[in-house]
């Protein structure tokens, strides 16, 4: 296992982890936002007010995004199980 295998593989599974999370991330900062604009239009200070639109936003986004997010997990785990024997040499 020589050190470039082992920085390849870290930069690889943080770039997964990066593509898992953006949907759902950034579903959460668009309805965050546009629910903040219309706090501060109507000077409704309520801070639970955001919590509802997020979460359908992101249970929405996560059932779009899911098979995409779950086909790119179980394609990484393939490529690591598949790679580990050439690794360990």
């Amino acid at each position: 296992m020589t050190p470039e295998w082992i920085l390849q593989f870290g930069q690889h599974a943080l770039f997964v982890a990066m593509l898992i999370a953006a949907p759902l991330l950034l579903t959460a900062l668009a309805v965050g936002l546009l629910v903040g604009i219309i706090q501060a239009a109507t000077q409704i200070n309520e801070m639970t007010l955001s919590f509802i639109p997020k979460l359908m936003a992101m249970a929405v986004v996560g059932l779009v995004a899911g098979p995409w997010m779950l086909r790119t997990l179980v394609q990484f785990t393939h490529e690591l199980i598949v790679g580990l024997p050439g690794a360990i040499k």
